[in-house]
């Protein structure tokens, strides 16, 4: 017999419970789900997607340029090596055969440009190339680069290509060049010697030895690197929170169904995930469409070729890990203030006041972690991840000290105009969102000062006085041989150059006493100057000259060295010339001052510079006689002349395209300072962009979140004037708070890192440029956020579906 066909001895049964889904599995589940929510959430879902997929790409973009500069300078290392002439390693004359040329550089500036460049002689047929040169050009031939030649063909060029004066056979290919934008040439010569400056070859490569990075130069470049990268990760942190209003709408109706807070979290942070996918995707094809457009652009001086921007791949890995990490965790700590309820979200109710303590002892810590570095002074090992951390802590305690100052401030906001009570309340009913969108330029403006001051304070070790006043000549000319009749040539083509007003010519060395060394440990050494008769009494009273004539010439009022003049220049006494390598033995170059030598008092020059030292006629003494001899011409030019300083470079060139024309100035910069200088130029003007288009982004958002808010202001008869002004005010407000924070903070790290470099604070009214860009940011955004207002206050607003 059965029961319900059940056989009676059977057990029963009750049903296997299933087994509850493991924490990855939940986890994966609702990430899962979250995304499917993001990609079929119909139109509103795909545009909140969108505007976080085009901010995080913004981001991702930034960050992948910042990653490929480790390989930008690396391949640029390896190009300037590649083309480095090759030198004997015993340092040894190379011998002349079938495979080596003569060479000399041969570099000009135009118009504040460098323009680089070598004269080739090959010694036969099978000479060195030049990396990205096929063939060595002929005589009265050069192959450029093709920055150059572009500036040839142009009429801003016309007085360059007269300089050169080479027929343009070829281009230098990517190979021989340190970025697209270079001005660079390889011509050929028939006429380069050794005698004449040249220099021997057998090929080209070398190692370029870097040199060793300034410590307070290291202290500098952490800053930046801080100060360029962290408003960038604000932003993408920013990003992901783009239309957050509306996705916790739609989750309370997820509560309604049965899920419960945790798991709505686990779906926000999906929808988040989706979005920072798409923009990292976004952003590696941003960072492509940009990256095929590097080489014609050139941003501060500074270029490079497309096929060097590649990310450092430990450095891409991170990016790609870092940006969905940081939305899942942004979402979940964001929802932790917002209640999700099944018939509501309870985020209109007044919020907890925000805590401070803990936000004054993040910038606390930052300022004590910079204090333990100690002073950093010449030849100091530094350690660069005590600086970034303190440095990050601060501009990061800013960060969160924002939002409690707005919302300190805009609490007690009441009365006034229309649209200053518009965007008071809106900010007391969504200031954190407000606060968002600024928190990045608060960091930026911030770090900007620091370093402005840092910089300021370093002025002094990396800029100093040249020695040069370039209120007397302002132009020398100069060969590296020496030779009367180039001296009159110069003195001749010089002074009949355009925009000139006084050259004089002559060919100097300096000569030693020969003997033992003096007490003091340094020979008794004065300058020699070869010249006519006619040149030298522009350079002294001479009460009579004739050719073969020698002089000894003091300064009045320098006893000391006019004593140390005379202990080298004895007249009937030798001195030494320099040396010469006879069979590879350094023999010294003998000469005899003439006793009939008299004394005379030197005179200032047209160019206005007093010559002192030893003063011949070539009829004494023939250039050619004295080894390490220049030839050198000083040159004032009228500055009223347009162009004066390029006249005189065409003359050189005419006259000798071996000279060297260097500017007078009154400073001169450490090279390695002017690069970080430059990188931080370039790298400042791209977060600036990226603030302004993050700023821009998320007004546009914020804009959405209120359109019907605003289709109901203008329903009811509010003019489209009055919203504009509020919605300038609700930007205006929160960068104005953001900018006070951020020169507070700005100047107190600045302060610090200058005690740390045991230096003083130059001037303490640097932020007044950076809060002029907050508030030039402010007007951009506000008015580039203007066409989106107009669309979103139309009547259509208040449809719904």
């Amino acid at each position: 017999m059965t029961l319900l066909g059940r056989p009676p001895s059977a057990a029963y049964a009750p049903p296997v419970p299933k087994r509850a889904p493991g924490r990855l599995r939940t986890w994966a589940r609702d990430l899962g789900l979250g995304v499917r929510f993001a990609a079929a959430g119909g139109r509103e879902g795909w545009i909140r997607t969108l505007l976080t997929a085009v901010g995080v790409g913004l981001g991702v973009t930034l960050l992948f340029f910042a990653a490929s500069v480790p390989r930008v300078i690396d391949a640029r290392a390896e190009r300037e090596g590649a083309r480095a002439v090759a030198e004997a390693a015993d340092e040894a004359p190379v011998p002349r055969s079938d495979t080596t040329l003569v060479w000399i550089n041969a570099e000009t500036e135009y118009r504040g440009s460098t323009v680089g460049g070598q004269l080739l002689r090959p010694d036969g047929a099978r000479p060195p190339l030049p990396p990205g040169v096929a063939k060595i050009p002929g005589p009265g031939e050069m192959v450029v680069s093709p920055a150059l030649r572009e500036l040839l063909d142009s009429p801003g060029g016309a007085l360059l290509k007269e300089r050169l004066g080479h027929r343009v056979t070829g281009t230098i290919a990517d190979a021989g060049l340190l970025d697209p934008e270079e001005l660079r040439y390889y011509a050929g010569s028939d006429t380069l010697t050794k005698a004449k400056g040249g220099h021997r070859t057998a090929g080209y490569g070398s190692v370029v030895q870097p040199s060793p990075v300034n410590p307070f130069l290291i202290v500098l470049i952490v800053l930046i690197s801080v100060v360029l990268l962290m408003p960038v990760v604000i932003f993408i942190a920013t990003a992901v929170r783009f239309g957050g209003e509306r996705r916790d709408r739609r989750l309370a109706a997820l509560r309604l169904v049965g899920a419960d807070i945790a798991m709505t979290r686990r779906i926000a942070a999906g929808e988040a995930l989706f979005g920072a996918a798409l923009g990292l995707l976004a952003g590696f094809g941003f960072f492509l469409a940009l990256r095929s457009l590097a080489g014609g652009v050139r941003l501060w001086n500074l270029s490079a070729f497309p096929a060097d921007l590649v990310p450092a791949p430990a450095l891409a890995a991170l990016i790609v890990a870092a940006v969905p990490m940081t939305a899942v965790v942004v979402t979940l700590v964001a929802l932790r203030s917002v209640t999700i309820e099944p018939l509501g979200v309870v985020r209109e109710a007044r919020p907890r006041r925000r805590r401070l303590w803990w936000r004054l002892l993040v910038p606390v810590v930052g300022v004590t972690v910079l204090s333990t570095v100690g002073t950093v002074g010449e030849g100091t090992a530094v350690d660069p991840y005590p600086i970034a951390t303190g440095a990050v802590l601060v501009l990061a305690g800013l960060t969160t000290l924002l939002p409690w100052l707005v919302e300190a401030v805009v609490a007690g906001l009441t009365g006034g105009p229309v649209p200053w009570q518009l965007a008071a309340r809106r900010l007391q009913l969504s200031g954190r969102s407000a606060s968002r969108a600024v928190v990045g330029i608060t960091a930026a403006v911030a770090g900007a000062i620091a370093v402005q001051m840092v910089f300021a304070g370093m002025h002094e070790e990396f800029v100093r006085p040249a020695g040069q006043d370039p209120t007397r000549a302002n132009i020398t000319v100069e060969t590296s041989y020496g030779s009367e009749r180039l001296a009159q040539e110069m003195t001749d083509g010089f002074r009949g150059t355009k925009g000139v007003t006084a050259a004089v010519a002559v060919a100097e060395s300096y000569v030693v006493r020969p003997g033992p060394i003096a007490s003091h440990g340094i020979k008794p050494t004065t300058t020699l100057t070869i010249g006519t008769c006619a040149t030298l009494r522009l350079l002294a009273e001479l009460p009579s000259c004739a050719d073969g004539d020698t002089f000894v010439s003091h300064i009045a009022g320098r006893q000391e060295q006019n004593d140390w003049i005379d202990e080298t220049a004895r007249p009937g006494k030798p001195v030494i010339l320099g040396s010469r390598t006879v069979n590879g033995v350094p023999t010294p170059s003998l000469w005899t001052l003439p006793a009939s030598a008299r004394t005379v008092e030197a005179r200032t020059d047209p160019v206005g510079v007093r010559t002192d030292g030893i003063l011949a006629t070539p009829g004494a003494l023939d250039p050619s006689r004295v080894p390490d001899a220049l030839t050198r011409a000083t040159i004032r030019t009228d500055e009223r002349v347009p162009d004066a300083e390029e006249y005189v470079r065409n003359t050189a060139a005419a006259i000798d395209p071996t000279m060297r024309v260097m500017t007078f100035k009154a400073v001169e910069r450490d090279k390695q300072y002017a690069s970080v200088q430059t990188g931080l130029l370039a790298g400042g003007t791209a977060t600036m962009a990226l603030i302004a288009a993050s700023m821009l982004v998320s007004q546009i958002e914020q804009l959405r979140e209120r359109r019907r808010l605003l289709s109901v202001l203008v329903a009811f008869g509010t003019r489209r004037s009055t919203l504009a002004w509020s919605v300038l005010w609700q930007t205006a407000i929160p960068v104005a708070l953001g900018t006070l924070l951020a020169i507070a903070g700005g100047l107190t790290l600045g302060a610090v890192l200058l005690n740390m470099i045991a230096k003083q604070v130059a001037d303490w009214w640097v932020f007044v440029p950076f809060a002029g860009a907050g508030i030039a940011v402010v007007l951009l955004v506000t008015l580039a956020g203007l066409p989106a207002l107009w669309r979103m206050m139309r009547p259509d607003g208040l449809r719904s579906e």
